[in-house]
């Protein structure tokens, strides 16, 4: 790709892979990007801003074809690749992660998960095995992992991130309101919960404002 793609770009990458998802259920073979620019609230110069940076995809006078964007931005998301995870923390979170399946449906499969909790480890949720904590380091050497899911308080979030990345993993998807502090050649994408609420929050007060 040459040059580094903006966040911005990023953020809205799957929401052209979910769109052109959903138009390929309903038979759509083309589309230019002012019907979906429509569909999406982005304009069309910015889809054709954002698309061009990958090498356009569109014909002049014929716009898009579905099915090939939407596999070509699914190769760029990675997704055309199976990515294997675990989970650490099998909590009311880690419980849902594990039970969410449109995750494997996109080739993201959920492995194990881990915890501290004598009450927990040894079951299984949705088939996947909760095992101890202590058992990440071998686990890890005896398994290809591509991502580790942080579902723990955040008091301890910081030390397991960094045995994790010790045991060689290099993508880490936070959901422990902390920042982690990792090594540059590991990747991080952040969930914040309450966060997202807050916002939420001022985005209602603003309008109750209005």
């Amino acid at each position: 790709m040459g040059t580094e793609i903006s966040s911005a770009v990023i953020r809205r990458l799957p929401r052209y892979y979910r769109y052109l998802g959903e138009l390929m259920a309903h038979d759509v073979v083309r589309i230019s990007s002012k019907e979906l620019s429509e569909r999406m609230g982005v304009t069309a110069s910015q889809i054709r801003q954002d698309l061009n940076n990958f090498g356009g995809f569109g014909q002049q006078g014929y716009g898009y074809n579905v099915e090939y964007l939407y596999t070509e931005i699914g190769k760029i998301l990675g997704l055309d690749r199976k990515k294997e995870m675990i989970v650490i923390g099998a909590g009311n979170l880690g419980r849902a992660l594990a039970n969410y399946s449109d995750f494997e449906r996109r080739g993201f499969v959920i492995k194990a998960l881990f915890d501290i909790s004598s009450n927990l480890v040894g079951k299984s949720v949705n088939g996947i095995p909760v095992l101890s904590m202590e058992k990440i380091p071998t686990y890890l050497k005896e398994n290809k992992i591509d991502i580790a899911a942080i579902t723990i308080p955040k008091e301890a979030a910081p030390q397991v991130a960094a045995d994790l990345v010790k045991a060689g993993i290099k993508a880490i998807w936070n959901f422990a309101p902390t920042d982690l502090s990792l090594p540059d050649y590991v990747v991080q994408e952040n969930v914040h919960l309450t966060e997202s609420l807050m916002r939420l929050s001022y985005k209602l007060r603003a309008s109750e404002d209005k």
